[in-house]
């Protein structure tokens, strides 16, 4: 074998022996970065206990949450609701209502918030002597009620009553205006919901086809508002503008006049004989 090829390679094993394997280095620190991850699990399982801890005493706790409040008050307002609408109109004390309502694990402080401020403030919620009860807008107790209601309305022009609060404040609302039949006049919004009118029968008659024919023949195109007024104050007939708020008319404004002359106050008059008036302009020269 050639003596300079055997040199070649015993240099080549010293500096082989002399330079750290690179492979080495990867193991050591592959070891080391799974004994840094250790303790990193290690701290997210502290972690998580301490949440765990921190629920278990209740600091997220749902139930103590302000959504959970007011989700109870709900289901409570909505009960008496329905128990109204069905007939039972007598009232419950706090403990009855959430015996009822299967609301018996909520805490003392939020039974006291119930009885202190959110029954006591609500508007639907009527309060006598420490029991609750459900307040309607119109406290019906049967048919005739509602038909005497619808009257009055129809008497004073106060127009007609929505469906909903009579089906609010009437139990059996559905059997009741069943029952009254045509004495009661539907009439759907454009919203889709329904108002219910008094049906006065004592103002429908019949109309004479000949006044009929002159009603119709009087034309009307023609004639304005101002027109109309001045007509009924000729016959001694107010209109409803005079008694509803008056017009305000539009304000001119005024036409800004020649602009006046300004009167300059004068200085120096110990140089009256000196100094020249150039207000007028510059003087010709003679």
């Amino acid at each position: 074998m050639d003596p300079a090829l055997l040199r070649e390679r015993e240099l080549f094993k010293k500096r082989a022996l002399s330079t750290p394997a690179v492979e080495k280095r990867h193991a050591a620190s592959d070891s080391g970065s799974h004994k840094r991850k250790k303790p990193k699990v290690e701290k997210d399982g502290s972690s998580g206990s301490k949440n765990g801890s921190e629920s278990s005493n209740g600091k997220f706790n749902i139930k103590t949450s302000s959504g959970y409040k007011f989700g109870c008050l709900a289901k409570i307002v909505n009960y008496m609701k329905t128990r109204h609408q069905n007939g039972d109109t007598h009232h419950l004390n706090l403990e009855e209502i959430l015996d009822e309502t299967k609301l018996l694990d909520i805490s003392m402080k939020q039974k006291q918030w119930l009885m202190t401020e959110a029954l006591a403030n609500n508007p639907k919620i009527d309060v006598r002597d420490g029991s609750y009860g459900f307040k309607p807008k119109y406290n019906l107790k049967d048919k005739k009620a509602l038909l005497r209601l619808l009257d009055k309305h129809d008497q004073l022009g106060l127009g007609g009553v929505l469906l909903d609060d009579v089906e609010e404040g009437l139990p059996n609302s559905a059997k009741a205006i069943k029952a009254l039949g045509d004495q009661i006049i539907f009439v759907t919004r454009p919203d889709k919901k329904k108002i219910l009118f008094y049906n006065d029968k004592h103002c429908q008659f019949t109309v004479d086809e000949e006044f009929q024919k002159l009603w119709r023949s009087v034309p009307v195109d023609s004639i304005d508002d101002e027109k109309i007024d001045e007509y009924l104050k000729k016959q001694g007939i107010s209109s409803m503008q005079e008694t509803g708020p008056k017009k305000v008319l539009p304000i001119h404004k005024r036409k800004k006049g020649g602009q006046k002359k300004r009167n300059f106050k004068t200085h120096n008059n110990h140089l009256a004989g000196v100094l020249e008036d150039y207000t007028d302009g510059v003087p010709s020269k003679k």
